[in-house]
């Protein structure tokens, strides 16, 4: 190879914009070959897509990461995903022991633990508390306005949050540390009933995350509210959850119906075997911010008027679906493909394409696709998520 061009009669040794049919033209560069054997289905569209959708995938590892002593995080908001103006996402990790501040937000937080354990703390505006210790797979979901801290335990975590706002900013957030450092000392006083002097080291700024040492159990930590705690936990076993299982894979939904607390959010972990997909659906009440966890695959999003387009993705990515779009993801890999698929809704709601054509009058589903027998005699009633066929 030399200059970019392949040897005499060989064939090219890094992907080009060619399709099988012909199409297309070598890259001679300069360009991103690693970007684009990530992306094969961008370099290389299928034939199916056409139009302008905007993007529609944002990964982590393209964001800022905020280092602090005691734990990093990164986001993702529509200043790196502009059409994704209803949810915001979060990336975060803390050491033992370190802590997200105590704070709060002007949106709801959302939450799923990926790896390792923390202690969650909240006090609701009548008072009443809540302590727990979250692991894999669990969720926490706080109220706008309601104070919380995060803190690693023994091996330290990592977790996602997502918050029911695109335009939201974790740093921006109301931390206790900023308000102490923009407060006079004689109004602390003031309001606490105890001498300035007691102000002297408070922080001069937002701590926002800091090293301690890692806390002892969870009844040590307990604070007895004269109001109780709050009535409806702030925390959700996903994990424990028993999922709706189909040949390609399975679901575990979980919203207000049976996570009560979880008012603006909801949300489903999806399980896509090796060749199997999550199938040909759309979303009636809210755009779909998807968070990969392991593995990869590709997801077509069609937009009507004849606009489709092809995004691979792979774990660290974030994807975006506007409401009521078709789409679907293939698990592409040679691994299980885990992702989340997450609504500004208090409800979970998919329409499958399978279940509508096949509740629709079977004569009017056939003469409108010119459908022979072999489609329309495999049509089902019931809603399977994730779909794989033997031989397929």
């Amino acid at each position: 190879m030399k200059d970019g061009m392949p040897d005499n009669g060989k064939k090219w040794v890094v992907p080009q914009p060619i399709r099988k049919d012909g199409a297309g033209a070598p890259d001679l560069g300069p360009r991103d070959v690693l970007r684009d054997l990530q992306n094969p289905d961008m370099l290389v569209p299928p034939t199916t897509d056409a139009g302008l959708l905007p993007n529609l995938r944002m990964s982590f590892s393209d964001t800022h990461m905020q280092l602090n002593h005691g734990g990093w995080s990164r986001e993702i908001t529509v200043r790196d995903l502009p059409i994704a103006t209803t949810l915001a996402g979060v990336n975060m990790s803390l050491t033992p022991g370190g802590v997200r501040e105590l704070h709060w937000h002007q949106q709801a937080e959302w939450a799923y633990m990926i790896w390792g354990t923390a202690r969650v703390t909240a006090v609701d505006q009548n008072g009443r508390n809540f302590i727990a210790d979250v692991g894999p797979g669990d969720l926490w979901f706080f109220p706008k306005g309601i104070p919380h801290s995060i803190q690693g335990l023994e091996h330290g975590c990592e977790f996602l949050l997502v918050f029911d706002d695109g335009s939201f900013s974790d740093l921006n957030t109301l931390s206790i540390s900023d308000w102490f450092a923009h407060t006079p000392a004689e109004v602390l006083a003031a309001n606490f009933g105890v001498p300035e002097s007691a102000f002297a080291s408070r922080p001069s700024k937002q701590v926002y995350i800091f090293q301690d040492t890692v806390p002892g159990p969870i009844g040590s930590q307990a604070v007895p509210s004269p109001y109780g705690t709050v009535p409806r936990s702030f925390t959700y076993r996903l994990h424990a959850q028993e999922p709706i299982v189909t040949p390609g894979g399975s679901v575990r939904i979980v919203d207000s119906t049976n996570f009560p607390a979880s008012t603006t959010v909801a949300a489903a972990l999806v399980e896509i075997h090796p060749g199997a997909m999550r199938e040909l659906h759309w979303h009636p009440n809210a755009d779909e911010w998807q968070y990969y966890l392991t593995g990869q695959g590709r997801m077509t999003v069609f937009g009507g008027n004849g606009i489709a387009r092809t995004f691979d993705v792979r774990a660290g990515d974030v994807g975006y679906v506007p409401v009521a779009m078709g789409h679907y993801v293939q698990n592409t890999g040679n691994e299980t493909l885990w992702f989340l698929e997450i609504f500004r809704s208090d409800r979970f709601e998919d329409i499958s394409l399978n279940q509508w054509m096949a509740l629709t009058p079977k004569q009017l589903v056939q003469d409108n696709l010119c459908a022979p027998p072999e489609l329309m005699n495999a049509l089902r009633k019931e809603k399977w998520p994730v779909v794989k066929y033997p031989g397929l």
